[in-house]
């Protein structure tokens, strides 16, 4: 009987060292790391400084979180995951509009208004961020792409004045969350450049 008991003490022990030790395994969370500006400030071709309000950049319901997502294309290329021990520090969309709001800051004379904002504006910017993902199409070679629509709309006639879809593909340096975020990283670097180059262009001149 004493055994018995014995045994049942060493067992409770044990299980609850583990549950410890699960209870306090660490989450990681990720931004997407220090800007690369461009190098080249972008000249104005108008003397007039327009202002945009970057609204926050829409989501469907599978990537409104913060959830680091990725497929296994060589298994199951339907199924989506998510790493159970990392994260994003927000939504993909909250921090990628951040940074488009701050590179086209920094890179442009245009003004530009965030979304909560009342005041008036002449151009409206919405982002559809359709892709965030980590694709693996081996158990090693893996890849990050990023895709979104960006409209330029006219505020005062509601006009849209010019549309366009933006993809990047980013090859991850290891097969694990850490490599997909510093793969996201220069992925979004790369994407928002491309989108700042479109704006510059397609905006209006006066």
């Amino acid at each position: 009987m004493m055994k018995v008991l014995l045994l049942i003490v060493i067992a409770c022990l044990f299980s609850g060292c583990t549950a410890l030790h699960k209870s306090h395994s660490a989450m990681a969370t990720y931004d997407l790391g220090t800007q690369s500006h461009t190098q080249d400030r972008l000249q104005p071709s108008h003397k007039h400084r327009k202002s945009i309000l970057i609204a926050d950049a829409t989501v469907p319901t599978w990537l409104d979180s913060t959830a680091i997502h990725y497929r296994l294309l060589y298994h199951n290329p339907s199924q989506s995951y998510s790493y159970a021990n990392s994260r994003w520090r927000a939504s993909p969309a909250a921090i990628l509009t951040q940074q488009i709001r701050d590179r086209i800051v920094a890179n442009t004379d245009e003004q530009v208004i965030k979304s909560s904002s009342t005041a008036k504006t002449d151009y409206i910017l919405h982002i559809e961020l359709e892709e965030f993902m980590q694709l693996f199409d081996t158990t090693q070679d893996n890849r990050v792409v990023i895709g979104l629509r960006a409209s330029l709309i006219e505020r005062s006639s509601r006009n849209l004045l010019a549309q366009k879809d933006f993809s990047i593909t980013e090859k991850a340096p290891t097969a694990d969350a850490a490599g997909a975020v510093f793969a996201f990283g220069s992925a979004s670097n790369q994407l928002i450049d491309q989108l700042i180059a479109w704006l510059a262009a397609e905006l209006p001149r006066h």
